[in-house]
């Protein structure tokens, strides 16, 4: 059929698909692709045959069969002694039972399910015989039973001995019990029924933080100092600050055995180590020296941030007080910033140091011991009490933990430190509106002549720190480094002056 086209012609009529636009298209040749000729040999028609099946008269070529096997493995895996290709079913159990059919039927291909796909499924005879019927079950009779002192003896016994062996047994246990509960009164006379006795808990609770959790970790790093000769002795405290076996303690400590060649210094550390001791390094103005001993890795206490510390802090005085070792002592933080002077040793220079005031025990012995705080951290080195009796009075003093850390390490380094000084002589004045340091004489040549200081002038303020007295003039200034410019408040003829000071070494 022809169609007619928008433009009036008549298209030519093609046999094929439609293009869209109404014209039949040619088929598409057919592609045929090579064919291989090993596989047209083996899959392809035979000779003489163009369909799919080849006629009668037309010589089919035989399919060659598979290779014989390897002799290796038809001797492993072939018949032995036998032709058969296939296994046989086995020969049927002479004088069959009639009423069950049999598995195998021999030459009955029809009645075999396996041969015959279209007959019935057939159940097999059960693999275990059936009781004949009418015959009750039969249950398997008990075994012999042992007896009482078959089981226990392992023979018979008569009954009287067993008694007997009973009787004994029963008088040896009451003895005994008896016995133990006479003893038990005769060791104990608190469990008298006449007595009550107090309840208490099972176990005591030690927490974290408490003062036993604090002297457990802290007393092993706290030492015994002891010196010995012709003709002093005495004992002291230290502190293990490192672990090449550096103690921190006070100068007065070990004083007396640096002084007389015939002195042994020696360290006791808590489990009774003994070990002999060296003088590193000492510093009598602020009552601080070092000595070493010869250990393997010793417990080592860590230094705390003395400045952090306010009244009324919790702490801790670990030593050994009148030759009493591993003596702890709990108090508070009395006061901070308390300057305390003392003479020195022998006629040495005056100590002069800036000391927290605590109220926990401190005797002579704790001198070097260790002010820890709450967490175990040392915070100051026990020096010197005030007292009246010569005991303690709750009025102890303590080396700061910063000064005393800055100065061992000092003392480690060089045997020796040098502190920053104003090179001027002052006593303490008080009136009635102020308190200071009252300069006595200027030496030429120091730090306080070269800024214009002058005999008389009352200072009260060194830096950011106010100055009271004397005392407190030495400590103020000595918190400052050596060359450091620092300003200087003074009083001058009823008017105040500032001035600045450039610290110079002692």
């Amino acid at each position: 059929m022809s169609q007619q086209s928008p433009n009036g012609q008549t298209p030519t009529p093609v046999s094929g698909v439609d293009d869209g636009a109404h014209r039949r298209l040619r088929p598409r040749p057919l592609v045929q692709p090579p064919v291989d000729p090993a596989y047209a040999s083996a899959f392809g028609r035979p000779d003489g045959v163009a369909g799919a099946f080849a006629t009668r008269d037309v010589p089919v070529p035989a399919v060659q069969s598979a290779p014989p096997p390897p002799e290796s493995l038809a001797t492993a895996f072939g018949r032995q002694g036998s032709s058969e290709l296939l296994q046989r079913p086995p020969q049927p159990v002479s004088d069959p039972d009639p009423d069950i059919d049999p598995v195998f039927w021999g030459d009955k291909p029809a009645g075999d399910p396996w041969r015959d796909p279209a007959s019935g499924a057939v159940i097999g005879p059960p693999a275990v015989g059936e009781d004949p019927p009418g015959e009750p079950e039969k249950k398997p009779e008990p075994g012999p039973q042992l007896s009482v002192p078959e089981l226990i003896f392992g023979r018979r016994v008569k009954p009287t001995a067993l008694a007997l062996l009973l009787t004994v047994a029963l008088l040896v246990g009451a003895a005994g019990g008896l016995v133990g509960w006479l003893i038990g009164r005769a060791g104990n006379p608190l469990t008298d029924s006449t007595v009550t006795l107090a309840e208490i808990e099972q176990g005591k609770e030690r927490p974290a933080g408490s003062i036993s959790d604090i002297a457990k970790r802290v007393t092993p790093s706290v030492v015994s100092i002891e010196f010995k000769g012709a003709n002093v002795a005495g004992v002291g405290s230290g502190v293990v600050i490192e672990g090449g076996g550096y103690i921190l303690t006070n100068d007065h400590v070990v004083a007396p055995a640096a002084q007389d060649s015939s002195a042994k210094l020696s360290a006791v550390f808590t489990d009774g180590t003994r070990a002999a001791a060296r003088v590193v390094g000492r510093d009598p103005k602020t009552d601080l020296a070092v000595i070493k001993v010869e250990v393997t890795n010793p417990t080592v206490l860590q230094f705390g941030n003395s400045d952090e510390l306010q009244v009324g802090d919790s702490v801790i005085a670990i030593g050994s007080p009148l030759q009493l070792s591993n003596t702890v002592t709990e108090g508070i933080v009395s006061a901070l910033h308390r300057p305390v002077t003392a003479a020195g040793e022998n006629g040495g220079p005056q100590v002069t140091y800036d000391a927290i005031q605590t109220d926990a025990a401190i005797n002579p012995g704790n001198s070097g011991g260790a002010l820890v705080d709450s967490r175990g951290a040392l915070v100051g080195i026990n020096s010197s009490i005030r007292t009246e009796t010569g005991g303690s009075v709750g009025l102890g003093f303590a080396i700061s933990g910063n000064q005393a850390r800055k100065i061992s390490q000092e003392l480690i380094r060089n045997g020796s430190v040098k502190h920053a000084d104003m090179n001027v002589n002052v006593k303490s004045v008080s009136a009635e509106t102020s308190e200071g340091a009252q300069v006595q004489n200027v030496p030429a040549g120091g730090a306080a002549a070269a800024a214009g200081i002058q005999e008389g002038d009352v200072i009260t303020k060194v830096g950011n720190r106010m100055v009271r007295n004397a005392a407190e003039l030495v400590v103020a200034v000595r918190e400052h480094e050596i060359g450091q410019t620092v300003q200087v408040t003074l009083a001058r003829q009823s008017r105040e002056l500032k001035l600045d000071v450039t610290l110079k070494s002692d």
